[in-house]
């Protein structure tokens, strides 16, 4: 069984044992229903970001690619055979197993946790770890049951019965409990379009982004098609506000509730996308002499439980968990990524990790996070490895962290370090 290394020399020490990164890519995420990926299916983004890993690993041949994982949330039978389908379509082999996981918006974090204990426990030496989401095509439950066992929704426990309260609600919970103010969250979300204005507008994304070619059709506010259906190519995120003000923020209605402090504007999109990141044993990138090749590695992860009526608290107790098991403090992080599922959830987060100064000083989502960004559920943890690993390698920071909230009451957080 692998032992985590320890402290922030060992973090930076290197092993023929590592998980290391070759690849970490993805498509532009886009705004659900109105986006440029729209009419894009899921596996067809998927498609996209793991031909683009092949073409980036040109000396790799596709048959070492002993497994891929999927994050996915909303799909079909859970993606897995159209995963697949998309999989072969591309040029993998059919020796080159799949499958999908599903931790609601942590999945395909929880794929580069996987793939890694496969690494680890030497089941396989080569894995990708992929997300993908078509929240347009698959979120008319709004991703909560449609049909669950009766007793369930009219249980005894209150715990039971929050695990499909809407996620607004959620955030309207941490907003009252934690005394988020609604000025705050405002700020917050015209921070977050801010940078990520300036990440794309300065080409920060270029390297991570794999264009996407497909279909969009025009349709109106009845949804009727407007004119003949063509084909595009999407290079860009399409979410981000550019002079997103306080003002404007402020004249948005309460979404969830009358009396309510979230609104559309400081609550992450709903958004299209995938991602891919490909990992291996350190000592197979050597025999196979890809060593070259080489862009970070994945550390460890942690996730914790919390309660399902405030699951926004989620990266405030997974993260201290993650960094206490590796024996390291906040001060040895360089960039924090930290999904912005609400902006009460992601000031408290950052309130109680005490990053607060990180956060102005632009080590906490410099890029900007979700509320500009979007959350394309299963991509999101995918995505955020990406944005993680080429921000590293534009500030020349070594060790960064992934988190996230989870629907249900949860929190995942995840550590790499760039080499």
């Amino acid at each position: 069984m692998a032992v985590l290394p320890r402290g922030i020399k060992a973090v930076l020490a290197k092993s023929p044992s590592d998980v290391v990164i070759l690849s970490s890519l993805r498509t532009p995420v886009c705004r659900s229903y109105k986006g440029g990926l729209k009419d894009a299916y899921p596996e067809e983004l998927l498609s996209v970001v793991l031909r683009a890993t092949l073409d980036a690993n040109p000396n790799l041949p596709p048959a070492a690619i002993d497994d891929v994982a999927v994050g996915v949330v909303l799909s079909e039978l859970g993606g897995s055979k159209a995963a697949r389908m998309a999989m072969n379509h591309v040029g993998f082999p059919n020796s080159t197993s799949l499958y999908t996981t599903n931790r609601a918006c942590a999945s395909s974090l929880q794929s580069v946790a996987l793939v890694a204990s496969q690494i680890r426990s030497d089941m396989i030496d080569t894995g990708i770890a992929a997300g993908m989401e078509s929240m347009t095509r698959n979120y008319g439950s709004r991703a909560i049951p449609t049909a669950p066992w009766p007793a369930l929704l009219a249980s005894d426990v209150q715990d039971a019965r929050d695990c499909v309260m809407p996620m607004g609600l959620t955030s309207e919970n941490v907003a009252e409990r934690y005394d988020i103010s609604r000025a705050d969250q405002d700020a917050f979300s015209v921070e977050s379009h801010a940078r990520a204005a300036r990440a794309r507008e300065s080409g920060a994304f270029k390297d991570e982004i794999v264009p996407v070619t497909t279909r969009w059709q025009e349709v109106d506010k009845a949804g009727n098609k407007v004119g003949e259906e063509r084909e595009i190519t999407v290079t860009e995120d399409d979410g981000i506000r550019v002079g997103a003000s306080l003002e404007g923020m402020a004249k948005l209605k309460p979404a969830f509730k009358s009396d309510g402090r979230s609104t559309a504007g400081n609550s992450s999109q709903v958004s299209d996308g995938a991602a891919a990141t490909l990992l291996m044993r350190r000592s197979t990138a050597t025999e196979l002499g890809l060593t070259g090749s080489i862009i970070g590695k994945f550390v460890g992860a942690s996730v914790v439980g919390c309660k399902p009526d405030e699951m926004g608290i989620g990266p405030a107790l997974a993260i201290p968990k993650l960094l206490q098991q590796l024996g390291l403090k906040n001060g040895d992080v360089q960039r924090w990524e930290i999904n912005e599922a609400f902006a009460s959830q992601a000031i408290h987060c950052v309130r109680a990790l005490g990053l607060e100064k990180a956060w102005e000083e632009g080590k906490v989502n410099p890029d900007g996070g979700a509320i500009a960004l979007g959350h394309p559920l299963g991509a999101t943890g995918a995505r955020m490895t990406s944005t993680l690993l080429h921000g590293l390698k534009r500030t020349g920071g070594e060790v960064g962290v992934v988190s996230m909230c989870i629907g249900t009451g949860m929190g995942m957080s995840g550590l790499f370090v760039r080499e």
